[in-house]
Protein backbone atom coordinates (compact mmCIF):
# COMPACT_ATOMS: atom_id res chain seq x y z
CA UNK A 1 0.00 0.00 0.00
CA UNK A 2 3.07 2.38 0.98
CA UNK A 3 6.53 1.79 0.75
CA UNK A 4 7.43 4.40 3.38
CA UNK A 5 4.47 4.71 5.12
CA UNK A 6 3.75 6.14 9.05
CA UNK A 7 2.28 3.52 11.35
CA UNK A 8 1.17 4.65 14.92
CA UNK A 9 0.63 2.15 18.01
CA UNK A 10 -1.63 4.20 19.93
CA UNK A 11 -3.37 2.50 23.38
CA UNK A 12 -3.93 3.60 27.24
CA UNK A 13 -1.35 2.02 29.94
CA UNK A 14 -0.74 -0.94 29.82
CA UNK A 15 -2.31 -2.11 26.67
CA UNK A 16 0.84 -3.92 25.16
CA UNK A 17 2.13 -1.18 22.66
CA UNK A 18 5.93 -1.46 23.82
CA UNK A 19 5.53 -5.07 23.07
CA UNK A 20 3.77 -4.82 19.82
CA UNK A 21 6.26 -1.87 18.93
CA UNK A 22 9.20 -4.41 19.83
CA UNK A 23 7.89 -7.28 17.60
CA UNK A 24 7.75 -5.03 14.30
CA UNK A 25 11.06 -3.52 15.05
CA UNK A 26 12.32 -7.04 14.90
CA UNK A 27 10.53 -7.92 12.02
CA UNK A 28 11.35 -4.50 10.15
CA UNK A 29 15.22 -5.07 11.32
CA UNK A 30 15.12 -8.96 9.83
CA UNK A 31 13.64 -7.64 6.72
CA UNK A 32 16.19 -5.23 5.97
CA UNK A 33 13.67 -1.95 5.50
CA UNK A 34 14.64 1.32 6.17
CA UNK A 35 12.41 2.87 9.25
CA UNK A 36 12.59 5.27 12.07
CA UNK A 37 10.53 4.86 15.60
CA UNK A 38 10.44 6.87 18.11
CA UNK A 39 7.77 7.78 21.10
CA UNK A 40 5.34 10.39 22.16
CA UNK A 41 5.81 12.10 24.59
CA UNK A 42 9.24 12.20 23.86
CA UNK A 43 11.25 11.19 20.37
CA UNK A 44 14.07 13.67 19.82
CA UNK A 45 16.53 15.35 22.33
CA UNK A 46 14.77 18.38 23.17
CA UNK A 47 11.26 16.55 22.98
CA UNK A 48 12.70 13.89 25.21
CA UNK A 49 13.64 16.84 28.10
CA UNK A 50 10.03 18.22 27.85
CA UNK A 51 9.22 14.12 28.61
CA UNK A 52 10.81 14.61 31.63
CA UNK A 53 9.07 17.39 32.84
CA UNK A 54 5.64 16.32 31.78
CA UNK A 55 5.64 13.22 33.25
CA UNK A 56 7.60 13.68 36.41
CA UNK A 57 5.83 12.49 39.47
CA UNK A 58 6.57 16.05 41.15
CA UNK A 59 4.77 17.68 38.68
CA UNK A 60 1.74 19.04 39.21
CA UNK A 61 0.34 20.88 35.29
CA UNK A 62 -3.30 21.78 34.86
CA UNK A 63 -4.35 19.85 31.75
CA UNK A 64 -4.10 23.05 29.78
CA UNK A 65 -0.14 22.99 30.40
CA UNK A 66 -0.29 18.99 29.69
CA UNK A 67 -1.74 19.43 26.81
CA UNK A 68 0.84 22.31 25.22
CA UNK A 69 3.79 20.18 26.55
CA UNK A 70 2.46 17.80 24.82
CA UNK A 71 2.27 19.89 21.67
CA UNK A 72 5.85 21.04 22.17
CA UNK A 73 7.15 17.45 22.12
CA UNK A 74 5.20 16.83 19.15
CA UNK A 75 6.80 19.54 17.28
CA UNK A 76 10.04 18.97 17.97
CA UNK A 77 9.59 15.69 16.33
CA UNK A 78 7.92 17.02 13.12
CA UNK A 79 10.79 19.42 12.67
CA UNK A 80 13.27 16.90 14.21
CA UNK A 81 12.23 13.50 12.94
CA UNK A 82 9.07 13.27 11.04
CA UNK A 83 9.63 15.99 8.60
CA UNK A 84 13.62 14.59 7.75
CA UNK A 85 12.47 10.92 7.35
CA UNK A 86 9.28 11.17 5.57
CA UNK A 87 8.78 9.14 2.33
CA UNK A 88 12.31 7.93 2.99
CA UNK A 89 11.93 5.51 5.73
CA UNK A 90 8.84 3.55 7.77
CA UNK A 91 8.08 5.92 10.49
CA UNK A 92 6.77 3.70 13.67
CA UNK A 93 5.37 6.17 16.19
CA UNK A 94 4.55 4.98 20.24
CA UNK A 95 1.32 7.22 20.63
CA UNK A 96 0.57 10.48 18.26
CA UNK A 97 -1.94 12.25 17.32
CA UNK A 98 -5.37 10.33 18.64
CA UNK A 99 -3.26 10.03 21.97
CA UNK A 100 -4.09 13.71 22.32
CA UNK A 101 -7.23 13.60 21.50
CA UNK A 102 -8.39 10.32 23.72
CA UNK A 103 -6.13 11.72 26.41
CA UNK A 104 -6.57 14.94 26.71
CA UNK A 105 -10.35 15.80 25.46
CA UNK A 106 -12.03 12.41 25.96
CA UNK A 107 -10.21 12.27 29.02
CA UNK A 108 -9.72 15.34 30.39
CA UNK A 109 -12.39 17.18 28.42
CA UNK A 110 -10.21 19.95 26.44
CA UNK A 111 -12.15 21.22 23.62
CA UNK A 112 -11.52 18.47 20.43
CA UNK A 113 -11.40 21.84 18.26
CA UNK A 114 -8.43 23.49 19.74
CA UNK A 115 -6.58 20.07 19.64
CA UNK A 116 -7.51 19.42 15.61
CA UNK A 117 -6.13 23.11 15.26
CA UNK A 118 -3.11 22.80 16.94
CA UNK A 119 -2.30 19.06 15.42
CA UNK A 120 -3.75 20.75 11.52
CA UNK A 121 -0.69 23.85 12.37
CA UNK A 122 1.75 21.40 13.41
CA UNK A 123 1.38 18.45 10.74
CA UNK A 124 0.98 20.54 7.54
CA UNK A 125 -1.00 17.13 6.19
CA UNK A 126 1.01 14.92 7.10
CA UNK A 127 -1.29 12.02 8.36
CA UNK A 128 -0.94 8.61 9.95
CA UNK A 129 -1.35 6.04 7.29
CA UNK A 130 -2.67 3.19 9.52
CA UNK A 131 -2.69 2.84 13.33
CA UNK A 132 -2.90 -0.28 15.60
CA UNK A 133 -5.41 0.64 18.56
CA UNK A 134 -4.51 -1.24 21.54
CA UNK A 135 -6.37 -1.90 24.04
CA UNK A 136 -7.00 -4.09 27.12
CA UNK A 137 -9.42 -5.04 29.78
CA UNK A 138 -9.90 -3.77 33.27
CA UNK A 139 -8.51 -6.34 35.19
CA UNK A 140 -5.10 -6.72 32.80
CA UNK A 141 -4.73 -2.80 33.10
CA UNK A 142 -4.74 -2.99 36.97
CA UNK A 143 -2.51 -5.92 36.75
CA UNK A 144 -0.03 -4.75 34.58
CA UNK A 145 0.20 -0.97 36.30
CA UNK A 146 0.69 -2.80 39.59
CA UNK A 147 3.96 -4.77 38.15
CA UNK A 148 4.95 -1.44 36.57
CA UNK A 149 8.72 -0.54 39.15
CA UNK A 150 8.81 3.12 37.58
CA UNK A 151 5.41 4.72 37.16
CA UNK A 152 5.47 8.29 35.81
CA UNK A 153 2.46 10.68 36.51
CA UNK A 154 0.52 8.93 33.41
CA UNK A 155 0.34 5.21 35.06
CA UNK A 156 -1.12 6.82 38.45
CA UNK A 157 -4.46 7.95 36.99
CA UNK A 158 -7.55 5.89 38.10
CA UNK A 159 -9.69 3.39 36.61
CA UNK A 160 -12.04 5.73 35.50
CA UNK A 161 -9.78 7.95 33.65
CA UNK A 162 -8.19 5.06 31.60
CA UNK A 163 -11.90 3.69 30.62
CA UNK A 164 -13.05 7.06 29.19
CA UNK A 165 -9.39 7.40 27.69
CA UNK A 166 -10.01 4.35 25.98
CA UNK A 167 -13.56 4.46 24.22
CA UNK A 168 -12.29 7.98 23.11
CA UNK A 169 -9.96 5.74 21.22
CA UNK A 170 -12.38 2.99 19.73
CA UNK A 171 -14.53 5.93 18.79
CA UNK A 172 -11.48 7.50 16.66
CA UNK A 173 -11.13 4.13 14.97
CA UNK A 174 -14.62 3.66 14.54
CA UNK A 175 -15.08 6.82 12.47
CA UNK A 176 -12.41 5.82 10.20
CA UNK A 177 -12.04 1.77 10.35
CA UNK A 178 -9.92 1.59 7.14
CA UNK A 179 -7.16 3.02 8.70
CA UNK A 180 -7.11 1.13 12.01
CA UNK A 181 -6.94 -2.42 13.10
CA UNK A 182 -7.91 -2.91 16.85
CA UNK A 183 -5.34 -5.38 18.73
CA UNK A 184 -6.37 -7.22 21.60
CA UNK A 185 -3.79 -7.12 24.19
CA UNK A 186 -5.47 -9.63 26.50
CA UNK A 187 -4.90 -12.05 23.94
CA UNK A 188 -1.80 -14.26 23.91
CA UNK A 189 0.80 -12.34 22.21
CA UNK A 190 1.87 -15.23 19.14
CA UNK A 191 -1.95 -14.21 18.32
CA UNK A 192 -1.23 -10.73 17.97
CA UNK A 193 2.04 -11.03 16.34
CA UNK A 194 0.83 -12.37 13.56
CA UNK A 195 -2.52 -10.29 13.22
CA UNK A 196 -0.14 -7.05 13.45
CA UNK A 197 2.91 -8.73 10.50
CA UNK A 198 0.37 -9.39 8.57
CA UNK A 199 -1.33 -6.00 8.16
CA UNK A 200 1.95 -4.96 8.22
CA UNK A 201 3.14 -6.59 5.19
CA UNK A 202 0.48 -4.95 3.19
CA UNK A 203 1.38 -1.38 3.99
CA UNK A 204 5.57 -1.93 3.35
CA UNK A 205 5.06 -3.68 0.08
Amino acid sequence: MFKFPIIVFEGIEGSGKTTHINLVNKYLKKKNKKFIKFREPGGSKNAEKIRKILLNNKSNFNKKTDLLLMFGSRSENIEKIINQNYKKKIIIIDRFIDSTIAYQHYGMGIDIKIIKNINNFLLNRIKPDFTFLNVVNKKNLILRLKKRKNKNRYDRFNYNFYKKVQNGFLKLAKKNKNKYQIIDSNLEINMNKSLIIKKLETLIR
